[in-house]
């Protein structure tokens, strides 16, 4: 069965990662359209949150996620050039190991798009057995970006959370 027509098990998470929407100043828009698509791919999504820009408060959350044994959490905002975007950061804090093909291959296909993929900051790695990939903020990005990897995400969590896989056969 292919990737896209498998139904996935796993737990995740979304955080946006945005001042003013944890302000109460703006509307979340790419944490629900990512609750949406995670969904859509058989993902059980058991919490949303919404932080600010503040890397202890982005750290206290993936690791909170990672010591609950959730699959996968997706972040959303505080990618960019701000001084305030700290994001990858934090990310890279909390992961023992990172996984730099999952921005890789984003920034690639959201290249296709935009000329200004290149200035995306994203960042990806396990904490534990959880697995943390940072998106964009806009929703329109945050979409293009994560369905550039969907896929092989689910292979990679499968891998990681001890499952087999046939890394030769591309399942």
């Amino acid at each position: 069965m292919s990737e896209s027509a498998q139904k996935i098990a796993y737990t995740a998470v979304v955080i946006t990662v945005s001042d003013r929407g944890a302000a109460g100043e703006r509307e979340d828009a790419s944490g629900p359209a990512l609750v949406a698509l995670l969904a859509e791919r058989g993902y059980d999504v058991v919490r949303t949150a919404i932080v600010p820009d503040e890397r202890t408060d982005i750290e206290r959350e993936l690791r909170s996620c990672a010591e609950a044994d959730v699959a996968l959490v997706l972040t959303t905002g505080g990618t960019g050039f701000s001084p305030r975007d700290v994001t990858p950061e934090a990310t890279a804090a909390v992961c023992e190991r990172m996984a730099p093909g999952i921005p890789e291959a984003m920034r690639a296909a959201s290249m296709q798009i935009t000329d200004r993929a290149c200035l995306s900051r994203e960042a990806a790695g396990i904490c534990g057995r959880t697995l943390v990939v940072n998106l964009p903020g806009s929703p329109k990005a945050a979409l293009e970006n994560v369905s550039a990897v969907i896929g092989p995400i689910a292979h990679g969590l499968r891998i990681l959370r001890g499952g087999q896989a046939d890394c030769a056969a591309g399942e």
